[in-house]
């Protein structure tokens, strides 16, 4: 693994027209993980001892991983999902579909994804260290928080779904998922908090942070960066990363990012997310340019939060939110209302009921805090995966035997489309498939693989 990115250090000037930013600042001049505990600098090793048999395919695969996760003794099946928009009784399973067809691995079926088209999976998957040492998951048995049972289960989650784009938050054990993901052609990119709080319990695995996977050989790694987020001019805890990945098989081009932004509750905590965001929105425009965007991670904001707003009524990225969208007319989706408090409050209506739902100590929170916005004019929304209902995830909720993580994934399939009039191509156009990832124009010197 590479050497992280250079962590870039705030400005020690206060600005002189701008007292309040000053206060702020004073206030604000650590937003790490705000624990006073010494530091225990572990490194991702955990996994090292991991070794699959070459040349699986993925269903092979996944029936390998869940006979490593049983250890000869069966295990509740991860939970069923369906999209949202399911087959006509007439549409051929078998033509295009992404199905794995296995009595073992629940069955997830959706429109056909070829050509230009890109599914993309977002989820937090649930810190390990945090999760079973620190997060308070009163209703979940201990064995189902232990890394030896989620592992396998995070696999299956993604790998059944077959995304093209994976985004993920919370990841302490990089190099697991590298050696699993890669099994099956997928590469990846690992950005870890400054700061993260996993560092300072003794049985950690190195810090969490955010990550991106794509499929290599349908997508091509342009360029990447990432980014601490700052909340008035100060870094914060939380990270970003944003990729440039370009379609093999015509050239075009799009832009994946994904963040983590600060959790807990109250109003100050809300300002500090969507003051995150704001530079969210600052670092990705100048990433992306007028690139199709994809632009997805948890928010730990429901949508009554400002972060919400911010996001989606600014017009330097004119963004929508793929669950909100999904079922509405093409037409809808493009004229809005010219009323941005009025587009934010129908948008917010329509998101699902929560995408994450579980019981700590406090009690059980069921939320939606988690997004996939994407730019409409360039991407066209086809299909998202539904979450499942109550009695199915069961009363103790999540994490759980049948489920990894505190937070459901969500996977979304979008099209993308030919540039307008006045629109400019992302992409060459040449459909080179030049194998050399290792060339990168404009990437950082993170951690990529």
């Amino acid at each position: 693994m590479e050497p992280a990115v250079p962590i870039k250090r705030a400005n020690k000037a206060p600005c002189k027209n701008d007292r309040k930013a000053y206060l702020q600042k004073v206030m604000l001049t650590r937003m790490g993980s705000f624990n006073s505990a010494p530091k225990i600098n572990n490194v991702d090793s955990q996994d090292d001892g991991l070794v699959l048999p070459a040349g699986l395919s993925t269903p092979a695969l996944l029936q390998h991983v869940q006979q490593l996760r049983g250890g000869g003794i069966e295990q509740p099946s991860l939970l069923t999902r369906g999209f949202l928009k399911p087959l006509l009784a007439d549409e051929d399973v078998a033509d295009g579909l992404r199905c794995l067809k296995l009595n073992s691995v629940s069955r997830v079926c959706s429109a056909p994804v070829e050509g230009d088209d890109i599914r993309l999976l977002q989820w937090n998957i649930l810190s390990q260290t945090l999760g079973q040492h620190n997060d308070g998951f009163v209703r979940c048995p201990e064995e189902a928080l232990t890394w030896e049972h989620r592992k396998y289960l995070i696999v299956q989650e993604i790998l059944q779904n077959q995304p093209d784009v994976i985004c993920l938050q919370e990841v302490d054990h990089f190099k697991f998922l590298q050696t699993v993901l890669g099994s099956q052609n997928y590469a990846g990119i690992f950005f870890p908090k400054p700061d993260s709080p996993c560092l300072y319990i003794e049985q950690n695995n190195g810090p969490d942070g955010c990550a991106i996977f794509y499929k290599r050989d349908k997508l091509q790694l342009q360029g990447y960066d990432t980014r601490i987020l700052e909340v008035w001019r100060v870094q914060s805890n939380q990270v970003a990363i944003a990729a440039r990945l370009r379609m093999r098989s015509s050239g075009r081009e799009f832009c994946v990012a994904t963040t983590h932004l600060k959790a807990r509750h109250g109003a100050l905590l809300a300002k500090l997310r969507n003051e995150q965001g704001r530079d969210l929105i600052r670092f990705v425009k100048q990433f992306a340019g007028d690139t199709p965007l994809l632009l997805c991670g948890d928010f730990n904001a429901e949508p009554v939060e400002p972060i919400y707003a911010t996001i989606l009524g600014c017009d330097l990225l004119r963004l929508g939110s793929a669950y909100a969208d999904v079922k509405l007319d093409r037409e809808e989706i493009l004229h809005p209302s010219e009323d941005v408090g009025e587009f934010v409050a129908k948008s917010m209506k329509r998101e699902p009921p929560y995408t994450t739902w579980k019981i700590r100590e406090e009690g059980e929170e069921c939320h939606t805090i988690d997004y996939v916005f994407y730019t409409p004019d360039r991407l066209k929304i086809k299909n998202c995966l539904d979450f499942p209902a109550g009695e199915e995830i069961g009363k103790n909720r999540t994490p759980s035997f049948q489920y990894p993580s505190d937070h459901f994934s969500l996977v979304c399939d979008f099209e993308l489309l030919p540039p307008t009039e006045n629109g400019k191509e992302g992409g060459s156009g040449s459909g080179s498939d030049g194998e050399n990832e290792t060339e990168v124009e404009g990437s950082k010197h993170g951690a990529i693989q």
